[in-house]
């Protein structure tokens, strides 16, 4: 029983961690304008970085040159998927952003059959058809028009966070490497490149800051303090406590929150095509993540086998 109850709050807390990105780009398009979007993640940066740092200084462990290298690669990466995202956010609609963005699923497992050589199966492209089939009826929604520019931007950084997935364990590879230390570089190689574009792009932070009201502020650290911070470390916890399919699984339900927030919160209006859209990208996404983690689990097991062989 005892068990079960902790099973329980492992599972809680990642869907909490799930429908906290899904609420993103709700609370993304209700702070950003065009011209405030390298004010905003600067912002965002800063703080998250800031926070991140504190706790590395109470750790008391230093960072490793190996871990700034690989930090500040991965972190130029991550700020061009933020910049790319929080653009195309500011062009549509919360719903379309949050199910786009979601083709991550499919983009990473492609991405690294390339560059690693394991083929996937033919299902697999099966179901990710289906997906892209899916967003081009979203975008559509009914009128068959192309996607519009928000849209492209949020696809681009689909696969811009899928090469940042797929470089990940490349850059790292045979290096120990602290998350925490990893992660509060990457943040804070953002918050620099932001903080140099604010000064060139749009508006200044000090003039977004002016801008704030009391809800804007709240929002604002909802989206530091929750979606970015909280979450981290609940991935982190969940992951030694539960399996890592069980993680991805349980986070995976990201873009049915951002869809039923973006449809029931934001009332974006959705024609019936855009709703098979919808369904085929849910399940498309779904269909091709089972694929995946099933032909890496069957991939691993004469691996094994062959160790415990010798």
């Amino acid at each position: 029983m005892t068990s079960l109850l902790f099973r329980l709050r492992v599972d809680l807390l990642l869907f909490l961690v799930a429908a906290s990105w899904g609420s993103t780009y709700l609370v993304a398009k209700e702070l950003v304008t065009p011209s405030s979007v390298m004010a905003l993640l600067a912002l965002r940066m800063l703080l998250a970085a800031a926070v991140m740092g504190a706790i590395v200084a109470i750790r008391g462990r230093r960072i490793t040159a190996d871990e700034l290298r690989a930090g500040v690669t991965l972190g130029m990466l991550l700020a061009a998927v933020f910049v790319l995202e929080t653009f195309g956010i500011a062009h549509t609609s919360a719903t379309n952003a949050g199910l786009i963005i979601s083709l991550t699923i499919v983009f990473t497992p492609i991405l690294d059959s390339v560059v690693s050589g394991r083929r996937l199966p033919g299902t697999f492209l099966l179901a990710a058809t289906i997906a892209v089939v899916g967003v081009g009826l979203l975008a559509g929604n009914g009128a068959l028009d192309p996607p519009n520019v928000g849209d492209l931007l949020i696809l681009g950084a689909a696969v811009v966070r899928a090469v940042h997935v797929t470089s990940m364990p490349q850059v790292t590879a045979g290096k120990p490497m602290d998350t925490v230390h990893l992660t509060t570089v990457q943040l804070a190689t953002c918050a620099a490149v932001f903080s140099v574009g604010s000064v060139f792009h749009g508006d200044s932070i000090p003039q977004y800051v002016a801008q704030l009201d009391l809800a804007g502020v709240v929002l604002f650290l909802y989206l530091v303090l929750v979606c970015t911070v909280f979450a981290f470390f609940i991935q982190i916890w969940a992951v030694h406590r539960t399996s890592p399919s069980r993680v991805s699984l349980l986070l995976g339900t990201e873009p049915i929150w951002a869809a039923f927030i973006g449809i029931t919160v934001a009332q974006d209006t959705i024609a019936p095509i855009g709703y098979l859209g919808i369904a085929l990208i849910l399940a498309g996404t779904a269909w091709g993540r089972s694929l995946e983690q099933r032909d890496r689990l069957a991939a691993q097991t004469p691996e094994r086998q062959l160790s415990a062989a010798q």
